[in-house]
């Protein structure tokens, strides 16, 4: 390529030049840097057959603006005045797509070109044999970028015109390119006539579209297997339906399959929201599956379909949260008298009932699904291990008894269709359908996995510090040795001197206590840490527990107060008073 300086006589614009236009174009930006200092970046330009004169490539504007300077100035100093040579690279001979493809990269580089003018441009390149592919590896542009500028081909000239012009915006342009020739020819007469509305921007697309347009994205159903038209709109990214009334029917079709799907998942309820009515997040409150949470089918007019799981009304929210139980449906015109009704629940609860006597496999799916989601019968919350220490909390996260119980809580959680993540199993609202929902899953799983259960719902709801954990405790042998370990926190939560004593009694003999006897708190602690660490030169001691903690409980002083020593104590009082059975009796008559 070579650098030259010709005389602007010598230049004229090339017809390969994108900006290339029997008017001239604005330059009004350049003028003053070429009134100072002149053109500086050099023109490209070609031969173009007469001896001695090129046409310019790319640099058309440059070039415009160096000669209303040079015009300027034999206006200010006479005919004498010499215009300026400008500084030109001179492209070899090449065919005409090149020198396009030329102009097109360096002008894209400084000012964009309105989408015409590209539109132009690149069917010019088509036309000299490029494709799409070409086109955007030669710009680095995207494909769908260079199909939306080609898709101008598809209107007519006069709205081409009128985009160049600035006389229409690129939303009511983008549009365009859905209608037909017919429909751009009547769209044309609305804008020609003063006294008629013109449909612009959105209210555009509805008018093409018959008074709605429904992007395909929104379609719940499977787009491969719909038999309707959709129509591309190629300045975006998304297709319409060409016949709303064809969308619709599927998409309700789609809806219903959806609101089955749903109700077959274990939901008490499915709401389809009509396009007339709306669902205001506010009026609702986040409810879970197992306590009795909907699910809400927004149906907007757009064809928008909004799916919101698990919500019930701020109301019901309210009456759960009082322990009222679910709001009960107002009757309408009811087939039977509330006496009535009475009636017939009683006599099918008897029957049920007494059926249930010879199915304890079934009675006892029941009575768990009643633990594990509630009735207004039943009251059964999880123990919440609430404490305000922190120090505690974290000890008790961490020891292995709530690893061990938490991962098999999460394998609970998964059999019954429950979220991984709820808190825990049990603690339902007290909502029928999640109970018979709970119900309906146990009765599919075997004994086996029942009992396994059981053994999570219970551990959820057994009381803290209750004597029901000293009972069973001891019952089943509980080796705290196995589930715990002495942390910092126990001992920083030990401040009693004499308590102190006896456990240093307890780890390190009798002999040891007796010498540290007069020794502070803080040393007494470090004897019992090494005791058990094995640590300066002491007897290492494994599986150290309290008598607090083992079971059955004890005190290491006569002073009283130790929760678990009297738990102890209400489980041995009730052993002893525990009546005998009368001999011989059936624990369960034959009912005569």
């Amino acid at each position: 390529m070579t650098l030259v300086f010709l005389s602007p006589d010598k230049l004229s614009v090339s017809k390969t030049n994108m900006r290339y236009s029997k008017k001239a174009p604005d330059v009004s930006d350049l003028l003053p840097t070429v009134r100072k200092r002149g053109v500086i970046q050099t023109l490209l330009v070609r031969p173009n057959g007469e001896d001695g004169h090129f046409e310019i490539v790319a640099g058309a504007r440059r070039f415009h603006a160096a000669r209303i300077v040079a015009e300027e100035r034999r206006l200010a100093e006479g005919d004498a005045a010499e215009a300026e040579p400008l500084p030109c690279r001179i492209l070899a001979e090449t065919d005409d797509a090149a020198a396009i493809e030329a102009s097109m990269i360096e002008n894209l580089a400084r000012l964009d070109a309105d989408e015409v003018t590209q539109w132009e441009t690149f069917t010019r390149l088509v036309k000299e044999g490029r494709n799409v592919a070409d086109i955007a590896a030669t710009f680095g542009l995207p494909d769908l970028t260079i199909t939306r500028v080609l898709a101008l081909g598809n209107l007519l000239p006069r709205i081409r015109s009128l985009y160049a012009a600035e006389k229409i915006d690129r939303a009511t342009v983008c549009h365009l390119t859905l209608a037909s020739k017919s429909q751009q020819r009547s769209w044309l007469a609305l804008f020609d006539d003063p006294d008629s509305y013109v449909p612009t921007g959105h209210q555009l697309k509805a008018w093409l579209f018959g008074g709605q347009s429904i992007p395909s994205r929104f379609a719940v159903f499977d787009l491969d297997t719909f038999t309707g038209v959709t129509i591309a709109d190629l300045f975006g990214d998304d297709r319409y339906f060409a016949d709303a009334d064809a969308f619709w029917t599927a998409q309700n079709a789609a809806i219903e399959a959806r609101r089955d799907a749903y109700l077959a998942q274990g939901w008490s309820d499915v709401v389809i929201v009509s396009p007339s009515e709306h669902f205001h997040s506010w009026e609702y409150e986040k409810a879970a599956k197992r306590k009795g949470g909907r699910v809400y089918i927004d149906v907007r007019s757009t064809g928008e379909v909004i799916f919101h799981e698990g919500y019930i009304s701020t109301k019901e929210a309210r009456r759960a949260a009082r322990g009222d139980g679910p709001e009960p449906a107002k009757p309408v015109r009811p087939e039977v008298t509330s006496t009535l009704q009475t009636y017939l629940d009683l006599h099918r609860h008897a029957a049920v009932r007494a059926a249930l006597l010879g199915a304890p496999g079934v009675a006892l799916r029941l009575m768990v699904a009643h633990a594990i989601g509630g009735s207004h019968l039943w009251r059964v919350s999880p123990e919440p291990q609430a404490t305000r220490n922190d120090a505690v909390s974290e000890s008790l996260e961490t020891c292995r008894g709530e690893t061990v119980f938490d991962e098999r809580r999460r394998a609970v959680l998964g059999l019954l269709g429950f979220s991984p993540e709820a808190p825990t199993v049990t603690g339902g609202n007290g909502d029928d359908y999640g109970v018979v929902g709970i119900f309906l899953r146990l009765i599919d799983l075997p004994d086996a996995i029942v009992m396994e259960i059981i053994t999570v719902v219970i551990g959820e709801t057994l009381a803290s510090g209750s004597a029901a954990v000293a009972a069973v405790g001891t019952q089943i042998g509980v080796d705290m040795a196995d589930w715990w370990q002495a942390d910092a926190v126990l001992f920083e939560l030990i401040r009693d001197k004499a308590v102190l004593s006896q456990i240093v009694a307890d780890v390190a003999g009798e002999t040891v206590a007796a010498a540290n006897a007069g020794e502070k708190t803080k040393t007494l602690k470090r004897i019992v840490r090494d005791h058990l660490d094995g640590a300066d030169g002491r007897t290492k001691v494994a599986r150290w527990v309290p008598k607090w903690l083992v079971f059955p409980a004890s005190a290491y002083t006569t002073r009283g107060g130790v929760g678990t020593v009297a738990a102890h104590a209400k489980v041995e009082a009730a052993r002893t008073s525990e009546a005998e059975p009368d001999a011989g009796q059936e624990p369960f008559a034959q009912a005569a």
